[in-house]
């Protein structure tokens, strides 16, 4: 899976770890979620999404 979190992230212009705060994560985290080594919960999916004010598949790309 590919994440946009990155690229979300800099357009409000917040950290990892200012994100993993508001989703109530760890900022290690959100690290694996933006290298994609870790696949979220759908209850974090949409508060990331939330946060970055899009929609989970903006943020999530899921592969065959």
């Amino acid at each position: 899976m590919k994440t946009r979190i990155k690229e979300f992230r800099a357009k409000y212009n917040l950290t990892q770890a200012e994100l993993a705060n508001k989703v109530g994560v760890r900022r290690e985290t959100i690290i694996y979620l933006e290298k994609g080594k870790y696949n979220p919960s759908l209850i974090l999916a949409h508060k990331i999404a939330q946060e970055l004010n899009a929609k989970i598949d903006e943020i999530f790309i899921f592969e065959n």
